[in-house]
């Protein structure tokens, strides 16, 4: 059975706005169109587009989903399993904030008492799950388990005020790469202060700093742009930065 623009729109909780910008950037096309125009989609279409707003959910860019539905080896099952796993996962971390919520809720009312690292053990939860699930295997094999565990077990005991501060830099970082980036200079004085900057920020979690792992670190940023992402498609700049800070490159005169 077919379905028209408008009810497959109503169905799927959309506009029929995006389901037209889905087919202008090849994303999800209609079955067919009728000679008057109307956009008529079938079960194959359903179906994808069902898996679209999966991945949608779970913050895949356009690009990528279209990318992933299009690969010949993708497997349907196989993507609904991920797709169960990974809202599973979201499920626990909204339970422990709703638990962290809970929690000063009656410290607020007077009804408990609640440890400054208690209010944040939610939200440093859930920042280390995020980050083992996306990046857990590849950081593992280059620098082991027993550096990573340490890492996130130093991240659990920060204090309230040392991961208000932890977070802030990062933002600061990302902020004053925008302005160095700008110099196309690595070297330059607001390169080097973002690149102490972000050696003062690893040492928030790291257990110990060394010039090669902040050196592996800058060129993981730009081999893999999952994990370069964050830093706006300057990652090339933020690693020449640092290989200028650790000694790794020479500053050119």
């Amino acid at each position: 059975m077919d379905h028209p623009i408008g009810d497959l729109a109503r169905y799927a909780g959309i506009s029929k706005r995006t389901l037209r910008y889905y087919d202008e950037i090849g994303l999800l096309k209609p079955r067919s169109t009728t000679c008057s125009g109307y956009r008529l989609y079938g079960q194959e279409e359903v179906n994808r587009l069902q898996q679209i707003l999966f991945y949608r959910e779970l913050d895949f860019s356009l690009e990528a989903i279209r990318v992933i539905l299009d690969d010949p080896r993708f497997d349907r099952i196989q993507a609904l399993e991920e797709h169960m796993q990974s809202l599973l996962k979201k499920q626990r971390d909204i339970a422990t904030l709703i638990w962290t919520v809970k929690q000063s809720l009656q410290e607020a009312r007077g009804e408990k008492s609640m440890s400054d690292e208690k209010k944040f053990e939610g939200f440093k939860k859930e920042l280390i799950e995020k980050n083992e699930q996306a990046y857990g295997e590849e950081i593992r094999a280059k620098y082991g388990d027993e550096k990573v565990d340490g890492s996130q077990a130093k991240l659990m005991r920060m204090s309230e005020e040392s991961f208000a501060e932890f977070d802030l830099l990062g933002k600061q970082i990302v902020e004053k790469l925008v302005e160095a980036e700008k110099t196309k200079d690595p070297g330059c004085d607001l390169a080097q202060q973002v690149a102490r900057m972000h050696k003062q920020w690893l040492l928030y979690t790291w257990p110990n700093y060394t010039k090669e792992a902040h050196e592996n670190l800058a060129q993981m940023y730009v081999d893999d742009p999952r994990f370069g992402e964050h830093y706006q498609g300057r990652a090339a700049f933020l690693r020449d930065a640092i290989l200028i800070f650790t000694g790794k490159t020479a500053k050119e005169s």
